[in-house]
């Protein structure tokens, strides 16, 4: 069955997202991007991930989806992976849809702190076990029913409809899965970390043969260069925020504040490196992929690779995309690291699971 077209609509702290593909050749996965947009949300309509200002978030998807000008009102949405509870589980292989998810629940009530009727489960048969091919490894994701009702809400007042729930981490690496490919030998038992920093969190995703081995969230982000803005300055949130976007800063900018933040910024993601290789039997990372609104601050790449001692690329998901004549290609490069999320959920559209 094919799956329906859709909209990946990824609901940050700082914007809305939206991205449309287009599958231009299913034998080798090659795809197009029809059209995107970057929404702007108010400072306080999310907290820790939730939706506190439901108005903001349903207008703002509402604005990207008319900007866009497309037909499609079908999205798939994401929750973040602080709001999900995930296990991986272990089960005999061959058994009937019920039967798995009667064995499915039975393992979620062990561990989920709230009653089965106040979350949504949901779950995927990953892979036959390597060792044991009459066993299968599955992905059990459960969430409060509030967090995924308030994202399904909001984009049914902005007039789309969800198909698709995801989780911002997975989504993320479904879309990495593009650039990994165009890796020497496609990334094969390399580790690679893939930091995405947001306005208020840098979440790592620490990768290994198609498999994430480590996630942490620390709270940092592009805020945190808004406010030094902001108190360097003598500027206004909204005013700061606005001259970081557009480099309309004095000629000490560079010195005094941006060349501190990436310093700062360099020094977080080697401390999560370091809580990696303390938690794990790993002692070395290969590649450092930076994604999110502050990837594209010139010299970020070689900050980070000086500091941790590792080659650091920004991300660009749409590298071996075709692109659409309506999309301006030196504006997609500048958006693309921020893309990353609603990249992997329009990808959606062609996975049949």
């Amino acid at each position: 069955m094919t799956p329906p077209p859709l909209i990946g609509v990824d609901i940050s702290s700082s914007s809305v997202k939206l991205v449309e593909l287009v599958m231009i050749d299913r034998i080798n996965y090659i795809y197009r991007i029809e059209r995107y947009a970057i929404e702007p949300l108010p400072a306080d309509a999310l907290q820790e991930g939730g939706i506190v200002n439901f108005d903001a978030v349903s207008e703002s998807i509402q604005r990207g989806w008319e900007r866009m000008g497309t037909r499609l009102t079908n999205v798939a949405l994401a929750l973040p992976a602080a709001a999900v509870i995930t296990k991986k589980i272990i089960v005999p292989a061959g058994q009937r849809e019920d039967d798995l998810a009667f064995q499915v629940e039975n393992e979620a009530s062990q561990y989920i702190p709230f009653a089965l009727d106040e979350v949504e489960l949901d779950f995927q048969v990953i892979r036959s076990m390597p060792d044991n091919q009459d066993e299968v490894e599955v992905l059990i994701a459960v969430s409060r029913k509030d967090n995924v009702e308030d994202r399904v809400a909001a984009a049914l007042t902005a007039g789309l409809k969800t198909v698709v729930m995801d989780v911002e981490s997975y989504a993320a690496q479904a879309a990495f899965e593009l650039v990994e490919r165009q890796l020497p030998d496609g990334g094969k038992d390399k580790v690679i970390a893939l930091v995405d920093i947001g306005a208020t969190t840098m979440s790592i995703n620490i990768l290994h043969n198609g498999q994430s081995i480590y996630i942490r969230d620390q709270p940092f982000g592009g805020n945190q260069l808004t406010q030094e803005i902001h108190n360097q300055f003598n500027l206004s949130p909204d005013e700061a925020e606005t001259a970081k976007r557009s480099g309309n800063l004095p000629e000490n900018y560079k010195v005094d504040v941006l060349l501190p933040f990436c310093e700062t910024l360099a020094l977080e993601v080697t401390r999560a490196i370091q809580f990696f290789f303390t938690s794990t039997q790993y002692t070395k990372i290969d590649y450092i992929f930076i994604a999110g609104g502050c990837a594209v601050i010139p010299g970020l790449n070689e900050i980070i690779s000086a500091r941790t001692q590792v080659s650091t690329l920004t991300i660009n998901p749409f590298s071996s995309m075709d692109i659409s004549s309506r999309i301006i290609p030196r504006q997609l490069n500048m958006d693309a690291p921020s893309l990353l999320i609603a990249c992997g959920l329009a990808m959606r559209s062609f996975d049949p699971s």
